[in-house]
């Protein structure tokens, strides 16, 4: 891997300091492993997966900070911002939280009062430290005419477990920014729901501050069109919007091959122009879009490997596995001069 003296291109952070922050979903191994890149080239950084209720909260009476609590020290190292994710999702929950002392089924007060519990515990916790919080998660249907997907927040609460996660939020901390998060964002459908959703939230007073569009991408899919629409379509209730989560699949997604060992130069100019493409469109947005975070730094590490295809490797970000600046790296840094 680099050293940080070896670094000679221009940073990522200097590069759009006067669009958006430019962040990094990290986790407690990369934030040692890719450590210079990090700090070099990025200004923000995301708990991957150690500020999810199950990390956090893995039983009741037990607060599990400790993985949480490092990075948050090394955003604070690095004079980092840091954002929270998430609060509410129906994944990464443990079942006690939906189920009462006897192992049936929790009542809507018990579960309101466990969530309202744990938000001010964790959102209280980082009252200085963290600026924005995904305070709920992936809560829209993506198929069908079906708003909500189903879950046991919505089995047992109803909607209105939605405006309480964000009431127990602002309470907790009044000056954080609050975020709706989710994926396939852009897909017509899908937006046309999550604005819809949104919109009701903010017509019933909830304070929700932001729409956080994940951005899991692909070199192929959405289109570019539909990207700005979507950008259009959020940033007309008022609110601002953040990437959250983005990467640049080499895949589409029911794309199964497992013969490629390494991109190619063709894969490799299509991502370049991919990120071009899509790095011009932000930049266009930026008095709406106030920060870009990627859901990791380099290609040693993704979560895209292994999914949706088990023991296939992906490179979706613009650094590859030595943290070496990609061709897509150089596109995006020539639009400094544009």
């Amino acid at each position: 891997m680099r050293e940080f003296n070896s670094f000679t291109e221009p940073a990522l952070k200097d590069i759009f300091a006067e669009d958006f922050k430019v962040g990094a979903a990290v986790n407690p191994l990369t934030i040692q492993s890719q450590e210079q890149l990090l700090a070099y080239h990025y200004n923000s950084i995301t708990a991957e997966n150690e500020m999810k209720f199950a990390s956090l909260h893995p039983t009741e009476e037990v607060y599990a900070f400790g993985a949480a609590d490092q990075l948050v020290a090394f955003a604070q190292k690095h004079k980092m911002a840091m954002r929270g994710h998430t609060l509410l999702w129906h994944n990464q929950t443990t079942d006690w939280v939906f189920e009462d002392k006897s192992g049936g089924r929790a009542s809507k007060d018990l579960l309101l009062d466990r969530l309202k519990s744990h938000i001010h515990t964790v959102v209280g916790r980082y009252k200085e430290d963290i600026y924005a919080w995904d305070v709920v998660n992936e809560v829209i249907s993506d198929e069908g005419s079906e708003l909500y997907r189903p879950s046991k927040w919505l089995d047992i609460v109803g909607t209105g477990f939605i405006a309480k996660a964000f009431e127990y939020a602002h309470e907790a901390d009044p000056k954080a920014l609050l975020f709706y998060n989710d994926y396939n964002e852009s897909n017509p459908s899908k937006r046309d729901k999550i604005h819809t959703m949104v919109k009701s939230l903010l017509e019933q007073g909830v304070p929700i501050h932001g729409v956080g569009l994940q951005a899991h991408w692909n070199l192929y899919d959405p289109t570019l069109d539909d990207i700005r629409a979507a950008i259009e379509k959020y940033a007309s209730l008022g609110l601002q919007l953040q990437l959250t989560e983005l990467d640049v699949s080499m895949f589409r997604f029911e794309d199964r091959r497992t013969d490629l060992t390494a991109p190619d130069a063709m894969l490799l100019e299509l991502q370049a122009e991919r990120y071009e493409a899509l790095f011009l469109l932000l930049k266009e947005y930026r008095e709406v879009i106030s920060s870009v975070t990627f859901w990791g730094a380099a290609d040693d590490y993704t979560w895209l490997d292994d999914f949706p295809v088990r023991g296939r490797k992906n490179w979706p970000f613009l650094f590859d596995e030595q943290h070496r600046p990609k061709p897509a790296f150089e596109r995006i840094a020539g639009l400094v001069t544009k």
